[in-house]
């Protein structure tokens, strides 16, 4: 990885991208991180956020390095935001086992929309803004760039 660091985002309003699509401008833009941003969601009161890595055999230095940025991720945000602490789960997301091979790759879900708090935490702009300073802060910390 160089020095610098650009980020793309694949939507900019509330349009489905196919999850397809989303690997593919991985792998066009030649990619050495994949990061999707959720908002999770429960029939139970759970709050906080998680991050999801694919269990992969064919590349584990991704392997390690997503779950070295996970946990990064995790630290910076529950220590500055104050966002319960879910930890860094394995899961078999689509866009999680797509990229995994080419580039380190998580998912964060960064709260829960069913939780009344977490929900009207992210309708305040800065809010959102914090959410995504901690986020790059994180990788930047994991990154030391």
């Amino acid at each position: 990885m160089n020095d610098t660091f650009y980020m793309y985002s694949t939507r900019y309003r509330d349009t489905l991208i196919s999850l397809l699509d989303r690997s593919r401008l991985a792998e066009s833009l030649t990619a050495d991180l994949f990061v999707p941003l959720h908002c999770n969601s429960s029939h139970s009161s759970s709050k906080g956020i998680d991050v999801y890595v694919h269990r992969t055999n064919s590349n584990e230095e991704n392997l390690k390095e997503s779950i070295g940025m996970g946990l990064s991720i995790l630290e910076e945000s529950t220590l500055k935001l104050g966002f319960k602490k879910r930890g860094v789960q394995f899961a078999n997301l689509q866009v999680l086992r797509e990229n995994i091979p080419y580039r380190s790759s998580i998912l964060i879900e960064v709260g829960f929309v069913t939780n009344t708090d977490e929900a009207d935490y992210f309708l305040k702009p800065n809010n959102i803004r914090a959410m995504a300073l901690a986020i790059l802060i994180g990788l930047y910390n994991y990154l030391n760039i």
